[in-house]
C-alpha cells in the first residue's frame, strides 16, 4: 500500500514536497513514479525513480524543477517541487511498479492522490 501525501496550497513559484511511504518492503528491481492528473485532463507522467540504482527519469516540463528521491530506510519516495506553476495543480499519485514506463499500464501499485494547487 502506498500513501502520498503533502499537497497543499502554493503560490506561483513555491515549492512543495510530497512523499509516498509503502507500507511494505521496495526491492531493488521496483519502480516508483509519481503522476499527475489535472481536472478534465489524463493522467500524466511526472517522474520515476528506480529503487535499487536511483535513476530518475522526468517529463520535459518538471525537469530542473522538480527532484524525485528516496530513503530506503523509511520506504519512502519523495518529490521536491520548486518553481511551481499554475499548470502543476493537480492531484499528484504516487505509484510502483516492477519496470520503467510513462504510461499508467507500467505500475501495478497506486496510492490515494495528493492535491496540489498553485494560485497565479
Amino acid at each position: 500500500q502506498l500513501q502520498a501525501s503533502g499537497g497543499g496550497l502554493v503560490q506561483a513559484g513555491g515549492s512543495l514536497r510530497l512523499s509516498c511511504a509503502a507500507s511494505r518492503r521496495i526491492f531493488s528491481s521496483h519502480v516508483l513514479g509519481w503522476f499527475r492528473q489535472a481536472p478534465g485532463k489524463e493522467r500524466q507522467f511526472v517522474a520515476a525513480i528506480r529503487w535499487g540504482s536511483g535513476i530518475r527519469y522526468y517529463e520535459d516540463s518538471v525537469r530542473g524543477r522538480f527532484t524525485i528521491s528516496r530513503t530506503s530506510a523509511e520506504n519512502t519516495v519523495y518529490l521536491q517541487m520548486n518553481s511551481l506553476k499554475p499548470d502543476d495543480a493537480a492531484v499528484y499519485y504516487c505509484a510502483a511498479g516492477t519496470e520503467y514506463g510513462t504510461t499508467q499500464k507500467a505500475y501495478k501499485w497506486w496510492g490515494q492522490g495528493t492535491l496540489v494547487t498553485v494560485s497565479s
